[in-house]
């Protein structure tokens, strides 16, 4: 009675989420003389392994089970054995073996109906194929299939797992709307508590990186707090929690609650060196590094930045905007001219445009960063998603600026400061100020546009955001400068030092048609009409 008594205990604490009562249980019982375990409590005991971050015992308890099913002649058992072992050992990298699983499991198969559950699971596998080869329509044609079976067989854990294949794809063919309610559908599922511990955790943890890697920051937000309910009424749990500081992390970033967000992103690089899940450990690093860049400590986040590359991560376009903050402009703007050749899809090109919009004015590469923009504002229009409509928002007006059209300027920039106060964004709301006020400085406007300047400076120094402070503090005592730029100064002493338009291009990298566009800025800048009249206002002014 005593063994008897053990499974009973260790099966009531896997009900209850005791993962590690669970398996103290289970693998004592298993230790009796002649009381090995069947093959149900192996899966048991496999799962409580898999969630208390044992994947070595894992995939033992897994092995055993198949072993047991195959030696019954219980084929559809073994395959869900099989199944499951693909799975754990694709997760932890090893795909080679895992592909050897799930085609053994296909093997299986062959001689059995048609119509069975465990053909939808091993679906699962056949989706993530098509995809790693790049056949999206044939992933989409497999997603459909699962879930045709999940339905006929009334499985919650393949139809949850089914949706989010079917809505990630759709969501990276643009179809971000249709996505997202496959997702939501999904998250039914796991609210009403219908689903299995790790397709739970899978299901919470896409949704949430989807809801990110379109800024949907409100549906984020709102299941990253169920997703931390659900961990903390686990304590034993280990997968998951990694993704789960990270996103926390990701939602602390945008209320601009900075050492907070620093903190989970660290605890989450902890987590998942422990866990060994490097491509993981690069993203949150990746994040870290963008929070240290945005706060001015460069040193830092360039160590983050190479952290994550070193994991395998590629930190961009964070990597390029720190190269573009230390000077390098060239390197910035080639590095995004790379990534967006090489990024086809408008889910992750959305997340490169914001970024490459910066880069590309700052390298007077005016036309494209326009296009870029235009592009981004598309995007946003078709996703809906309000973080992504601010942050084109933004993009516009900076590119508005750049053409001197102040009126269009202003209209955009108050769009992206009311959509990111609305997000509860407060380093963002002050960079839509910015905007704002050299918008007014455009139209004449000074004391306005002092006003708004002051309003964000004052905000980035309480946040501690030094470059963005810093920009600002230039921007105010721009006046004496009759509203001049930096660079359009630089050019400026370079006229005034005899400098034709070609030297002047060769000297600061530009083409000689930027050169031109410059001077004809200044000129209305400072309302004179020749180089001459321009350099004679320089000396009046102590601009030389």
């Amino acid at each position: 009675m005593g063994i008897v008594d053990d499974l009973q205990r260790a099966r009531t604490a896997f009900e209850r989420r005791d993962w590690a009562a669970a398996y103290g249980r289970l693998t004592t019982a298993d230790g009796e003389p002649g009381s090995a375990l069947g093959p149900e409590d192996l899966m048991t005991l496999a799962t409580a392994a898999f969630l208390l971050g044992d994947t070595d015992g894992c995939i033992r308890a897994l092995q055993r089970g198949y072993r047991l099913r195959i030696d019954a002649g219980e084929v559809l058992g073994a395959v869900r054995f099989a199944f499951w072992l693909a799975l754990v050992l694709n997760i932890r990298g090893e795909v080679a073996v895992g592909s050897g699983w799930a085609a053994r499991a296909h093997r299986l198969l062959a001689d059995q109906p048609d119509d069975v559950l465990e053909r939808g699971y091993l679906r699962v596998h056949d989706f993530f194929r098509c995809l790693d080869s790049g056949d999206f329509p044939g992933a989409l044609a497999v997603s459909e299939d699962m879930i045709g079976i999940a339905r006929r067989h009334a499985d919650p854990d393949l139809l949850a797992q089914s949706l989010v294949c079917k809505g990630r794809l759709l969501m990276y063919s643009g179809r971000v709307p249709e996505g997202l309610a496959l997702l939501d559908e999904a998250m039914v599922a796991v609210a009403a508590g219908e689903l299995s511990p790790i397709f739970a955790g899978n299901v919470y943890c896409a949704m949430i990186e989807a809801c990110q890697e379109v800024l949907d920051f409100a549906r984020a937000s709102a299941w990253t707090t169920a997703l931390t309910r659900w961990c903390d009424s686990q304590p034993d749990l280990v997968p998951f929690t990694g993704q789960c500081a990270v996103h926390r992390g990701q939602i602390l970033r945008l209320h601009a609650a900075y050492p907070e967000a620093l903190a989970e992103f660290d605890a989450a690089c902890r987590r998942y060196a422990a866990a060994g899940s490097q491509v993981a450990a690069g993203l949150a690093l990746t994040e870290r590094g963008d929070v240290l860049r945005i706060r001015g400590e460069l040193p830092a986040a360039e160590a983050a930045y190479d952290e994550a590359a070193g994991y395998g991560h590629e930190p961009q376009p964070g990597r390029a905007l720190l190269l573009l903050g230390r000077g390098r402009t060239a390197a910035a703007v080639a590095a995004v001219r790379r990534l967006l050749a090489e990024t086809g899809d408008p889910v992750h090109r959305s997340r490169l445009l914001a970024g490459a919009v910066e880069v590309l004015l700052a390298g007077d590469a005016v036309d494209e960063a326009s296009s870029a923009a235009e592009e981004l504002s598309a995007i946003a229009d078709s996703f809906g998603c309000a973080g992504l409509r601010a942050s084109a928002a933004y993009c516009l007006a900076l590119v508005a600026l750049q053409d001197r059209d102040p009126d269009r300027s202003l209209r955009q920039a108050r769009v992206a400061g009311q959509l990111w106060n609305e997000l509860q964004a407060p380093y963002e709301v002050a960079r839509a100020k910015v905007l704002v006020g050299r918008s007014f400085r455009l139209l004449g406007d000074e004391d306005s546009a002092t006003t708004e300047l002051k309003a964000a400076c004052h905000t980035f120094t309480e946040l501690g955001v030094v470059p963005a402070r810093q920009e600002v503090e230039r921007l105010l005592h721009t006046e004496s400068t009759g509203g001049l730029t930096g660079r359009e100064v630089e050019v400026l002493r370079l006229v005034a030092a005899g400098n034709s338009n070609a030297e002047i291009a060769e000297r600061l990298v530009l083409s000689d048609k930027t050169v031109a566009r410059h001077l004809t800025n200044i000129f209305a800048k400072l309302d004179v009409p020749s180089r001459t009249a321009a350099v004679a206002y320089a000396r009046d002014h102590d601009l030389l």
